[in-house]
């Protein structure tokens, strides 16, 4: 073993750390100066060639000379900077390291290329465990600056999670203030997005801090944003499992019953879930479903949440006797007719789908009203007369709305420039195609 070997395997290990920490500052720092020199040379040239042949440019060159200089001082003042607050975060005290983790957020802000330099100097792993603190201006300090960390950057994301980041959520939500709620769920989201990287959904408290927030009196602003992280996350088939056993079926069905902003992305993250078989059976268990959902089909100022409350009912009506039957007793029939008729396009398709479904069960309960008689299903009895004039009687009604409704819209295309008498006759030619059958 030579000499300069030994030398090294003398040196302490935190003495180690810092000359590895100040060679790679010093890398850093020479490659800037380098390609300053490099853009200093190139705009010599350049001013060079540019007052041969143009004199009265001589103002213009003198102030974009200015500009560059003022340029390079500002880059070598972000180098002093981030040594300085990289050196503090490792081996300050606690309240130097709430300063350097302020200065890494304005700085990662500000330049993407020093994203990449901060986590090969092991700042990430240093905020992560800033986070599990419980002063409360350290701990948002730390948060914000991950998050200007993680914006755009698969790699630093991935760093924050093998760091355990999710492991050091707050068990208690009620115990955490609305602004770090908010940065936690700006974080989450973040990090949620993460397609290819495997999230330890069942070790972690992601899934019970997203709920906890969900179930508890947070901003609207903040609950999108643990709304976009579940979406995130349901977005992988194997986390419908510990998706479901955390409770966030039924959170989300009680969050899209109401008329808030909330509702479009709890359905949206719910039709994620229905297609496996664990999010399935829970829909079907929950005492909310399907009257929540059916409710939703009546929301005429919400389609797109028509749309994804249709395609929720689908699924759960497919190959299932029994959820078709309580949902015709829920009033299904009715709703998704007049879905059909004054639903958007996507939603009309998905109403007449579901109708053709409760038609071809309800022929078959009838059974064959001629021919050889051979076996007969049982269930269910004939329509009576009065039935069926209440529903004569509602199918003309809604057939008159869709009409209104159709006039309506070539009124508005036309700028009330029509005349009532082609209004009518337009109407009349239209109104075959209101009808799915």
């Amino acid at each position: 073993m030579s000499h300069s070997q030994t030398q090294n395997m003398s040196i302490p290990s935190s003495s180690y750390m810092r000359l590895q920490f100040f060679s790679r500052i010093r890398q850093f720092i020479q490659s800037k100066s380098a390609r300053r020199r490099q853009n200093e040379r190139n705009h010599n040239h350049e001013k060079s060639r540019t007052l041969k042949n143009i004199n009265s440019q001589e103002e213009k060159q003198v102030i974009i000379e200015e500009k560059n200089h003022g340029q390079s001082d500002i880059e070598e003042d972000d180098c002093v900077l981030l040594q300085k607050s990289v050196k503090r975060l490792h081996f300050g005290s606690w309240e130097e390291k709430e300063m350097a983790a302020k200065e890494i957020e304005k700085l990662a802000k500000e330049d993407v290329k020093i994203k990449k330099l901060m986590a090969e100097l092991g700042v990430i792993q240093m905020l992560v465990s800033m986070v599990s603190t419980e002063v409360i201006g350290r701990r948002r300090a730390a948060i914000k600056a991950l998050i200007q960390l993680a914006n755009g950057t698969y790699t630093n994301k991935a760093i924050m999670v093998e760091a355990g980041i999710l492991t050091k959520l707050p068990k208690n939500v009620d115990a955490v203030d609305e602004s770090t709620r908010h940065e936690f769920g700006e974080l989450l989201l973040s990090l949620s997005s993460l397609a290819n990287t495997h999230i330890p959904l069942s070790s972690s408290e992601i899934l019970p801090f997203l709920v906890g927030i969900l179930e508890s009196g947070s901003s609207v602003e903040t609950k999108e944003l643990c709304i976009g992280a579940l979406y995130n996350l349901s977005a992988v088939l194997d986390n419908a499992r510990p998706m479901v056993s955390n409770g966030v079926v039924h959170t989300l069905l009680k969050l899209c019953s109401m008329k808030e902003r909330l509702s479009e992305k709890s359905l949206a993250t719910l039709g994620n879930l229905v297609v496996t078989s664990t999010g399935k059976k829970a829909m079907e268990d929950s005492p909310l479903v399907p009257e929540s959902l059916i409710e939703i089909l009546t929301w005429e100022e919400k389609p797109k949440c028509q749309e994804l409350s249709a395609y929720i009912l689908m699924i759960l009506a497919h190959q299932s006797s029994e959820q078709r039957d309580k949902m015709a007793e829920s009033g299904i029939v009715r709703v998704s007719l007049q879905l059909a008729l004054l639903g958007s396009p996507l939603a009309q398709k998905r109403a007449s789908k579901l109708l053709q479904w409760f038609k071809d069960e309800r022929q078959a309960k009838m059974g064959p009203h001629s021919g050889p008689q051979t076996r007969r299903v049982s269930i269910g009895s004939p329509v009576s007369p009065r039935e069926a004039q209440e529903g004569k009687k509602m199918m003309k009604n809604l057939v008159q709305q869709s009409l209104h409704k159709n006039l309506e819209m070539i009124t508005r295309r036309a700028n009330a420039a029509a005349d009532s008498s082609k209004l009518k006759s337009l109407v009349i030619s239209t109104s075959c195609k209101s009808l799915p059958y």
